[in-house]
């Protein structure tokens, strides 16, 4: 099937072209404006050091090197089963399910961005700082880690974070084409009447040499 015979039938079938896209973003649409609950996230910024024994007064560039090696460490360890149990402990918490932990560090960098984000505003920032917390006292206990020094620390969100209720519109509208044509391309393979003198010269293997119109009325 050509370009052309395909916009000819996308043509033909046009009320569905249409019509399913819409029906699917608004469907789309309505449940996440509906359904979907708004979710919040708060941040901590964390600024990894350790320093050798033998260092004395300013940093040196070992440390500052040693410092960037354990940055990566650093952000798993906040991730860690440990990390998070503390974590919850210390909040009065059975676990931190339903909240989404994200960590986030540059390669030549030594600070660490950690992002907690729930349905609750108040509740992400409180986490996300204790987090730090916590994340601070096990370095220093299981990574020899001078500190974990917090840049920033979290605020209630104003606003929500997501969820992108626009993007997942639009995804479902693109969506709803495919659908579309697939449908409409399908429906033609499955149509195996003769709509055209070229298809019967192509199956009969003879030419066309006269036509009769339909008068309608």
């Amino acid at each position: 099937m050509t370009l052309l015979e395909l916009m000819k039938l996308l043509r033909k079938h046009l009320k569905l072209v249409v019509a399913l896209p819409v029906a699917f973003a608004v469907a789309t649409a309505a449940f996440a404006w509906l359904v979907l609950p708004n979710t919040y996230t708060a941040s901590v910024s964390m600024y990894v050091l350790t320093r050798s024994d033998d260092s004395a007064g300013a940093l040196t560039n070992t440390d500052l090197s040693a410092s960037q090696m354990l940055t990566n460490d650093v952000a798993e360890l906040i991730t860690s089963e440990r990390v998070l149990g503390d974590t919850a402990e210390s909040l009065q918490m059975t676990s931190l399910d339903g909240y989404d932990v994200e960590v986030t560090n540059g390669t030549s960098t030594r600070v660490i961005t950690l992002s907690v984000t729930g349905e609750s505003a108040q509740s992400v920032a409180i986490i996300a700082n204790e987090l730090a917390s916590t994340t601070d006292a096990v370095a220093r206990e299981v990574m020899e880690v001078k500190s974990v020094n917090v840049i920033d620390q979290a605020a209630e969100p104003a606003a929500p974070s997501g969820p992108s209720r626009p993007l997942y519109t639009a995804v479902a509208f693109l969506a709803g084409i495919f659908v579309a044509v697939a449908i409409v391309v399908l429906m033609d393979m499955l149509n195996t009447r003769v709509r055209s003198p070229e298809e019967a010269e192509e199956l009969l293997g003879v030419p066309v040499i006269g036509r009769i119109p339909t008068i309608k009325g």
